[in-house]
């Protein structure tokens, strides 16, 4: 199968197989544990499981742009602080 015309790099690759990990993860997740556990946290809304990973990508994407605006490359910095953001968002959202 030629994808040269997506120009797919190993890092691309990386970023949507680990997207695709996670999905399968809360698929999992979700089949031994089903509801979501859905509750209300400091976001004053009620989330379930999906809508906190929904949030958690988001805000990912958001903190990882601001950071190349103020600092460029590279986004080790960026990819550390989206996963604190995501244990928040998991354990108090």
């Amino acid at each position: 199968m030629d994808m040269s015309w997506m120009a797919w790099t190993w890092q691309t690759a990386a970023f949507f197989g680990c997207i695709a990990l996670v999905l399968v993860g809360m698929g999992v997740w979700e089949w031994l544990s089903p509801g979501g556990a859905p509750r209300r946290g400091i976001l004053a809304i009620t989330t379930t499981r999906g809508d906190r990973l929904f949030i958690s990508l988001l805000a990912a994407a958001y903190v990882h742009l601001i950071w190349l605006a103020l600092f460029g490359t590279p986004l080790w910095g960026a990819a550390a602080l989206s996963l604190i953001i995501a244990a928040i968002v998991f354990r108090w959202a």
